[in-house]
Formats: C-alpha cells, sequence, structure tokens
C-alpha cells in the first residue's frame, strides 16, 4: 500500500509543476508609436485596464486600448519614468509592477513584469 500511495503522490506532484509551469509571465512592449509624450504598450496577455504612474506623480493615468492589447497615453507634456503599471487581470482583480518602464524607454523594447498569468 505505502507503494500506492507514494505514486499518487508523485503523480499529484507532477500535476502540480505542468499547471504551474503553463503560466506566462505578463510582458510590456513598448511600440513604434511611442516617444517622449506618447507611450503605446503591446502585452503579451490579455487584460482588461492598463494605467500608469509617472516618476513623483499622485495619479494613475488610464490607457486608452486601441486595439487588441494594445494600450495608448498621450500627453500634452513631455512623459516622466519610470513608470509604474497598473492593471486588471480579467477575473484576476488588480496587480501593480512598480517602475516597470524605464525613463529610458526605446520603441521596440520589451519589459517583464515578473507576474505569471
Amino acid at each position: 500500500m505505502a507503494s500506492l500511495s507514494s505514486f499518487r503522490l508523485a503523480v499529484a506532484v507532477a500535476a502540480l509543476l505542468v499547471v504551474g509551469s503553463c503560466a506566462t509571465e505578463l510582458t510590456f512592449k513598448v511600440a513604434e508609436g511611442s516617444s517622449a509624450k506618447s507611450l503605446e504598450l503591446v502585452t503579451n496577455v490579455a487584460i482588461s485596464e492598463v494605467e500608469v504612474k509617472e516618476k513623483g506623480g499622485k495619479d494613475w493615468v488610464a490607457l486608452k486600448e486601441s486595439s487588441s492589447n494594445t494600450w495608448t497615453l498621450k500627453s500634452e507634456s513631455p512623459l516622466k519614468g519610470p513608470f509604474s503599471v497598473r492593471f486588471l487581470v480579467k477575473n484576476g482583480g488588480y496587480r501593480v509592477v512598480d517602475d516597470v518602464i524605464p525613463e529610458s524607454f526605446t520603441a521596440g523594447s520589451e519589459y517583464k513584469s515578473g507576474i505569471q498569468l
């Protein structure tokens, strides 16, 4: 009987490892349309809302979804990084990643959030 219990335990652990490894790390790619006054982010995972807070900012500013997984912020004045990002995971609540987009961001660069979805 002990060997059957050990086998079941091994199968359960293996199943948890497989399920856990299926998660995808959320990334933010700075799209080509970004500039000193515009930030366009493309996510690799579908999320419901995206907001950013500039360095020293007190308020979160909502980005507009322009196409699937593409979020845009246009500003009258130059944007100040690094940027913290707050986003809503579909059916999962809000998450915040501090200083994920650096001050000297470049179009085409991809930044990892460290959050598995």
